[in-house]
């Protein structure tokens, strides 16, 4: 399955407080062809259960896909957690997202 997705990076500013806050830049746009979905559930002493939502998916290369920054599409945000060359002008991305 193809999705357009819209690629987003975190930009963190100090409020005239003292604290700190993070918002959202868009970016543009990618086409991802997704793999298969795995969930697995993780527990906190803190705030519980809560699922966590894997996927992989291929690419063509581009240096704004980097990790920590965020793909949005099919009404949520998923996390690029590592960018992989598979082959020239080809990228595979490690997608999360918690639930």
């Amino acid at each position: 399955m193809r999705v357009l997705a819209s690629l987003w990076a975190p930009v963190e500013t100090e409020t005239p407080y003292g604290g700190r806050v993070v918002s959202h830049e868009a970016l543009g746009a990618v086409w991802l062809a997704c793999g298969a979905r795995r969930r697995r559930e993780t527990r906190d002493g803190e705030t519980g259960p809560r699922g966590i939502e894997t996927m992989t998916a291929e690419t063509r290369a581009d240096p704004r896909l980097i990790e920590g920054r965020t793909v949005r599409f099919g009404g949520g945000d998923w996390i690029i957690r590592m960018v992989e060359a598979v082959t020239p002008g080809r990228a595979r991305l490690s997608l999360e997202r918690t639930r």
